[in-house]
């Protein structure tokens, strides 16, 4: 019995540990971003958030701003069917020209939802920024449908997610149709 106790705890500890393992790692990350920007950078970006909202930007300004915002947001989730849930953005690396950000997306598009992860490289010339998608894995339930799957393979190895969105949205557009019909026949 004393060594089922002692077992209970061990667990405990190791449970712990590797708790504070993964705090450690997240606290690290964190560290890793920020040391990506100055400290002229940061004290910048503090000023610009200390400071009063100009005359023009008087707080009935911004509440009109934001709902013609969401009012846009909306109407662009009803033309298109996308719902956006969920995004986190971290930055991977950054020099003076080239900067490295790993995307999570997730979402739904009419009934179907997806999970996009990518890299995106910005590399910055002297008067050109140029931004090219890498290492793209999209996880989506494609059902029994094999041309969903080879298209989203397609779309992984070309990096193009222009095409994957607009092909997104016809596709569950009439992926919900054809549903709506045969729950209709049954």
């Amino acid at each position: 019995m004393d060594n089922n106790v002692y077992q209970v705890y061990e667990d405990e500890i190791q449970a712990l540990e590797e708790e504070i393992k993964l705090l450690t790692e997240k606290y690290e990350d964190i560290q890793q971003e920020s040391t990506f920007f100055s400290e002229e950078e940061i004290l910048k970006s503090m000023k610009s958030f200390q400071r009063e909202p100009k005359g023009h930007e008087s707080p009935s300004d911004l509440k009109a701003q934001l709902e013609s915002l969401e009012a846009d947001l909306s109407f662009l989730m009803k033309l298109t069917g996308f719902h956006f849930i969920s995004h986190s953005k971290k930055t991977v690396e950054k020099t003076r020209d080239r900067t490295v950000q790993k995307h999570r997306l997730s979402g739904n598009c009419h009934s179907l939802s997806f999970q996009l992860e990518f890299q995106l490289l910005e590399m910055q010339s002297k008067e050109k920024v140029s931004s090219v998608i890498t290492d793209l894995n999209i996880i989506m339930e494609s059902g029994e449908d094999s041309g969903m799957s080879k298209f989203v393979s397609s779309i992984e190895e070309h990096g193009n997610l222009v095409t994957f969105f607009r092909s997104l949205s016809t596709y569950a557009e009439w992926y919900e149709h054809r549903r709506r019909t045969f729950l209709h026949f049954k």
